[in-house]
């Protein structure tokens, strides 16, 4: 499944600016023979928003998510995206997958929050592996963060993700993760990791770019540079099933050894 990551932190603070560019991005993602389009961590209304991303907070089948749903239906082509979600009381940090024919597939709450900016404005999630079927692919969510715990991606081996989306909010000084860290969780747990990042200075925050699609045998499939971008790789399944068939990872574990990592 040909895989579009769109880099880009859109119009902060409106979401009717970001559906537009993510209308865009999938129109041209979608002619290039996409199946997926992957958006950053809180791409519809922005990150370093403050108290605006209570306001902007919206439930996971809201308003927005119909315009997303509407979208995907008209451009044919599936969208996994960022954004505030609204639960009562609580706003989740979240992202959420729909298929090519608008139906919302799996929604995901990012589970480990970063610093003190999210924990003053997020409340975490509960659930680590949220996945949906896509393309005949098995297809997982984490979102940033949570992708730098290997629990997290090991877990998401474990139940059988095929291709995990990070939504993601990367910032200076920490973009040895994007280069160094994706490519090696991906071959560590033998599976396609898409991590899709915002650009340049929000708030307080610089985002680094370097959106990535790494595969099972480490090697990054594509890789954005450090401003908005749209980049394509393909996810294949034939050579993710032969790469866990000669990489012994998953199969030589012995967990009855690591009892004392939780």
């Amino acid at each position: 499944m040909r895989t579009a990551l769109l880099q880009s932190s859109g119009r902060p603070g409106s979401v009717v600016g970001n559906l537009k560019v993510l209308d865009e991005a999938a129109g041209r993602a979608a002619a290039a023979g996409a199946g997926l389009v992957v958006a950053p961590e809180m791409f519809l209304t922005g990150y370093a928003i403050g108290d605006d991303i209570g306001r902007l907070a919206e439930a996971a089948d809201g308003d927005s998510a119909d315009a997303v749903a509407e979208i995907a239906g008209r451009q044919g082509v599936a969208i996994a995206y960022g954004y505030p979600e609204r639960a009562g009381d609580a706003v989740f940090n979240s992202a959420q997958l729909v298929s090519a024919d608008g139906v919302r597939l799996a929604n995901y709450r990012k589970t480990h929050l970063f610093g003190c900016f999210e924990r003053d404005h997020f409340t975490p999630g509960e659930r680590s592996v949220v996945q949906a079927e896509l393309g005949g692919l098995r297809v997982g969510i984490l979102i940033c963060y949570d992708v730098e715990f290997p629990e997290n991606v090991r877990a998401h081996a474990l139940a059988g993700t095929e291709l995990l989306v990070v939504p993601t909010a990367q910032m200076h000084p920490f973009q040895f993760v994007a280069e160094s860290m994706i490519p090696v969780r991906a071959f560590e747990n033998q599976m396609y990791v898409a991590y899709v990042n915002r650009v340049g200075r929000e708030g307080e925050f610089e985002f680094v770019g370097l959106s990535t699609l790494a595969g099972p045998d480490g090697v990054a499939r594509t890789r954005a540079g450090r401003g908005d971008d749209l980049v394509l790789a393909d996810v294949d399944r034939a050579f993710l099933a032969a790469s866990r068939e000669t990489n012994p990872y998953l199969q030589d574990r012995r967990p009855g050894l690591y009892g004392s990592l939780v």
